[in-house]
């Protein structure tokens, strides 16, 4: 059984290639923005610590991926930074770990930057969203998030729950969107 994490590297690997473009909303330590720049034409993640920017370019530079912009700045400003067709974005909702745990991903901004993403994503393109909820805030997020996929209108997004159900404290679940194509 793949554990949530693989299982949104699967789900967007299957419409990644050297044509797509990609956006990290939470960068965090960069594993999913190396992920992402192995596959896309170009990349851009976003944090607001310059921990995670530093780390990021560490990985990064190890590999030799030059095809990344990283952005210190909120994912809710994407829009400022990213203005064409989008196949693939990824989200982990929390906290960045190992580092201050009163700097976490809000509602407020969370929401905004989704919707900025739904709008760019292209036809078949697709969004995962790693909704880790087990600290303080994390259960408004968590509610927010859902209200807000769950309302998005089945003609146009495609959107799966990918969740633990026999497991104690608060494991994080996966939410997967795909935009559909349209058809007349």
């Amino acid at each position: 059984m793949k554990r949530p994490l693989e299982m949104a590297h699967d789900f967007l690997a299957a419409v990644l290639d050297d044509k797509g473009l990609a956006i990290d909303a939470t960068m965090g330590n960069g594993n999913d923005t190396v992920f992402l720049a192995k596959l896309a034409r170009e990349v851009y993640a976003f944090d607001v610590q310059e921990q995670a920017l530093k780390k990021t370019r560490e990985h990064l530079d190890k590999l030799s991926l030059k095809n990344v912009q990283l952005i210190l700045d909120g994912h809710e400003h994407l829009k400022h930074y990213v203005s064409e067709g989008v196949r693939a974005a990824i989200f982990n909702l929390g906290y960045l770990p190992n580092a201050d745990k009163s700097l976490i991903t809000r509602p407020k901004t969370t929401l905004k930057a989704i919707q900025q993403v739904l709008d760019l994503l292209e036809e078949g393109g697709r969004l995962s969203i790693m909704v880790y909820y087990g600290h303080p805030g994390g259960d408004t997020e968590k509610n927010a998030v859902l209200t807000y996929v769950q309302s998005l209108p089945q003609k146009t997004f495609a959107v799966m729950l990918y969740q633990p159900l026999n497991q104690i404290n608060t494991p994080p679940f996966l939410l997967l969107i795909e935009k559909l194509k349209k058809t007349f």
